[in-house]
């Protein structure tokens, strides 16, 4: 009896075929959420059959350099990654995407869907339930007891439109 080795992504751990085949039926460009340990990346994907391309890409650290991000890696800048795209996504004429999270859990309140709820905020349309998406408290930055967050936020969401 053979025995068949999985694909390497798979064994892994880093992707799951099934999810992503699913997407990929569907047409539409994917809005692909990461997090790691020090950086939130949001990219508009088109599948190509020669290889993905990434229609347009914002991170923690454009928001950083370009914008004088200082709040850390949380909930409001998850936020304003989303946004930022949503808004980039605008320019490139781009109007829908579904989410693709990959292997990280979606948790409800989480920083996937603050991504997800400034994406939208920005005009991109993006199926998905409201209740997933973080309090306005949360967006905001009320939770965290840097009284600066909140303002700050306040700041660069204006400088992004």
């Amino acid at each position: 009896m053979k025995r068949r080795v999985r694909f390497k992504r798979r064994r892994q751990g880093k992707t799951d075929y099934k999810a992503r085949l699913t997407l990929l039926k569907s047409g539409k460009f994917r809005l692909v959420a990461r997090k790691t340990s020090n950086n939130i990346i949001a990219q508009i994907v088109n599948y190509l059959p020669e290889g993905d391309e990434v229609m347009v890409s914002v991170d923690l650290i454009q928001l950083k350099k370009e914008f004088g991000w200082q709040g850390g890696s949380n909930v409001p800048a998850a936020y304003l990654v989303g946004y930022l795209l949503g808004q980039r996504a605008k320019k490139h004429k781009i109007s829908e995407a579904i989410l693709d999270v990959g292997m990280h859990p979606a948790t409800k309140g989480g920083k996937m869907f603050a991504i997800v709820k400034g994406a939208i905020d920005a005009g991109l349309t993006v199926p998905c339930d409201e209740g997933v998406f973080p309090s306005e408290d949360r967006i905001k930055g009320k939770h965290i007891k840097d009284g600066d967050v909140e303002k700050q936020f306040e700041e660069l969401k204006s400088k992004v439109k």
